[in-house]
Order: C-alpha cells, then sequence, then structure tokens
C-alpha cells in the first residue's frame, strides 16, 4: 500500500553509533528490536510467535502522529493501520500493527539490512550494524 507520507528516500542509510538490531528469541516468542542495547531505547521492534508468517510492528511516537506504521526498505514501501497506546516508556503513545513477514518491505529489508519509518515530516532508518545482519535473517527464518 503506498502512502501519502513523506515516503522514501535515496540511496543506502548509514549504520547509527550505538543503535542496532537485537534478536531475542524463546519457545513463544521471538523478537526483533532496534535500539540501544540493554536499555528502552527501542523505537521500534517486530516480534511474532515462531512459524507464524505474522508480525506484530511497535514503534513509539509523538502524540499527534497518524495512526499508522509507515516502513520503507530499499524503495518498497507499507502503511499498516495500527492501534495506539500511550507509552509506558516515553513521552508519547505506542502504535502497534500486524504485518506479515512475506510483505515485499519485510523480504527487502531481509536483503538489505535496513529497514526505515517514515511519517509527516521525518524518515528514520534503522540499519544493522556490520557482521549483526545475520540476527535479522535468523528473526524472519524463526518467523516463518
Amino acid at each position: 500500500m503506498k502512502s501519502e507520507l513523506v515516503g522514501a528516500g535515496g540511496g543506502s542509510p548509514v549504520p547509527t553509533a550505538g543503535y542496532d538490531w537485537h534478536l531475542n528469541e524463546d519457545a513463544e516468542e521471538a523478537s526483533l528490536s532496534y535500539g540501544v542495547a540493554e536499555t528502552d531505547d527501542v523505537p521500534l521492534d517486530l516480534s511474532c510467535r515462531p512459524g507464524s508468517g505474522a508480525l506484530q510492528i511497535l514503534q513509539t511516537v509523538n502524540n499527534g502522529h497518524p495512526r499508522v506504521i509507515a516502513l520503507e526498505s530499499g524503495g518498497d514501501t507499507e502503511t499498516y493501520p495500527a492501534r495506539a497506546e500511550p507509552s509506558a516508556l516515553h513521552d508519547g503513545v505506542d502504535l502497534t500493527a500486524d504485518a506479515r513477514t512475506a510483505d515485499p518491505v519485510f523480504l527487502r529489508f531481509r536483503k538489505l539490512g535496513w529497514l526505515a519509518a517514515y511519517g509527516p515530516d521525518y524518515r528514520t532508518p534503522f540499519v544493522a550494524q556490520p557482521g549483526s545482519a545475520g540476527q535479522i535473517d535468523r528473526f524472519f527464518a524463526l518467523c516463518g
């Protein structure tokens, strides 16, 4: 689904110092979180039940943000209707949305190692640090 939000930008983004994708897994759930290790600074989180092919996306945004999660990777974009609730950890709201591992934006993310979230006035890339792209691939293999 194409979005009327700020949309895809050109070129591949570069990693942000201190931020990376972190995989957590157990028998009940796998999650791939982008942020600073062992902190609450996690602007984007993907989770699934292993083998389900279904994802839940969690994004923390400012109050007043549209109730959608818009993602882009390598020119593929998807906009997901989202549920909003006040964030327990940050100012603003937590948006949650449902997606599928087979959505084109996630297929491209798995290949390129970066995903960007965008909204009315921003585009924020979430880029794997060198050597950590294997965690992204492992997450999608677990989710099915």
